[in-house]
């Protein structure tokens, strides 16, 4: 028994719509942006890895690619290191979190201080 040639194209683009929004959910889930703020309490410039402190205590460790922008031209390990008070941007996949972009915020502090 054969189904009719409307029933079937009207089956086929169902099927068609829920894989691509199936596949859309899965994309947009793993680009999921979050900002934490903290202290940089150190810094691996091998393993290009940092530990920031926020100021509930949480140490987070953070990978940085050469894709990660750093505000104002700064160099994490160099300009951006212990001590420093930052704002990071990153994305987690699999327990690791990776840095979009790091902000220096020690002088965006000072200023709102002030």
């Amino acid at each position: 028994m054969s189904l009719p040639l409307r029933i079937r194209a009207a089956l086929a683009v169902a099927i068609v719509a829920v894989l691509t929004f199936g596949a859309g959910q899965r994309i947009s889930a793993q680009d999921v942006v979050h900002i934490l703020k903290g202290v940089v309490k150190s810094v691996d410039k091998d393993s290009k890895t940092m530990v920031v402190k926020t100021a509930d205590g949480t140490e987070h460790t953070i990978k940085w690619t050469d894709k990660t922008t750093v505000d104002g031209g700064k160099e994490i390990g160099k300009d951006i290191g212990e001590g420093s008070k930052v704002s990071v941007k990153y994305t987690e996949k699999a327990g690791e979190k990776t840095a979009v972009g790091v902000k220096d915020a020690g002088k965006a502090t000072a200023k709102a201080v002030q």
